[in-house]
């Protein structure tokens, strides 16, 4: 049942018990009335209607490869096996893959070709299978899971999100996901509100993170220096907003784990519409991504990704 790296994916005993297929089941209820993220825009996807996302019953896939860009207890030598699902539960202005998120580009996806995907990923060598905004398609992945275990998938799952996700989706996956990776955009709802249309943003990645971390606890890393399990939170270090970055910070230590792996990114640069609203029309600046490591580490926490 173990990778050659000696890991055993979490979904295998529920593939086994029959558990994954009756997860599979209630998470496909879900798209009738979609409930599927804080937003419940209760439209019938399985009907063909959209809401917010603008994804309807089957998943659109941008791309599929291994990626070398990830965190370094993800990407090893032989990269994160990434699948991008085009569309998104939030709507940020500053989004850096608005071409996937907001303007769809991708191809519809049925759960054999899901499958498949997930499979050629596990031929690459890849270390792990990485689902990269994936709130929105989640019964769609555990059709395709279920699939592709049987078949002998054997990669442990990573859950990259963009952290909107109801609890009720997240306990679904309870079991499934051996790697939590969302990111903590803000604490603040005037900015979640401003800058991705959800003003609840704060509450709901505060209970969300909370509950990934109670299923998989702090990340985990191998000898070979490769993720087996746990949590790893990004944050995306903007202009102008430190003051996230202290009150993100402090969340963690207090009230995750201080020994919680994070990345503090100093990638991010205006796009889509960012460039209408400062102070996000800005890079980041150097010493704006130097203090916000500051911060995090003041705040107590100690593990940091250094790659």
């Amino acid at each position: 049942m173990e990778d050659e790296s000696g890991a055993y994916p979490s979904y295998l005993a529920l593939l086994e018990s029959g558990e994954l297929a009756a997860r599979r089941d209630r998470a496909l209820a879900m798209l009738e009335s979609c409930s599927l993220c804080p937003r419940a825009c209760g439209v019938n996807r399985l009907g063909g209607e959209k809401g917010v996302c603008r994804v309807a019953r089957r998943a659109v896939v941008s791309s599929a490869h291994a990626h070398f860009g990830e965190e370094a207890p993800l990407v090893g030598t032989a990269g994160s096996g990434t699948i991008f699902f085009s569309g998104c539960n939030l709507k940020c202005l500053f989004c850096q893959n608005y071409e996937i998120s907001h303007l769809l580009a991708g191809d519809e996806t049925s759960a054999n070709r899901l499958a498949f995907l997930m499979l050629r990923i596990q031929e690459m060598g890849c270390h792990n299978l990485n689902l990269v905004t994936p709130t929105h398609v989640l019964p769609q992945i555990l059709e395709a899971l279920e699939i592709a275990a049987g078949r002998g998938l054997r990669l442990p799952l990573v859950y990259n999100t963009g952290g909107y996700d109801s609890i009720e989706a997240i306990r679904l996956l309870d079991g499934i996901v051996d790697i939590y990776m969302p990111d903590v955009k803000y604490l603040s709802a005037e900015a979640a509100a401003k800058y991705s249309g959800a003003a609840d943003y704060p509450e709901v990645i505060r209970e969300a993170t909370r509950e990934m971390h109670r299923q998989v606890g702090d990340l985990e890393i191998a000898a070979d220096g490769i993720a087996r399990r746990g949590l790893l939170v990004r944050h995306l270090v903007m202009p102008g907003m430190l003051g996230d970055v202290k009150e993100i910070a402090a969340f963690l230590a207090g009230e995750i784990s201080r020994d919680t792996y994070i990345n503090v990114m100093a990638q991010y640069r205006p796009e889509y519409l960012a460039s209408e609203h400062p102070p996000l029309d800005r890079p980041l600046s150097r010493d704006e991504w130097t203090l916000a490591v500051r911060l995090a580490r003041a705040a107590g926490l100690r593990r940091f990704d250094e790659s």
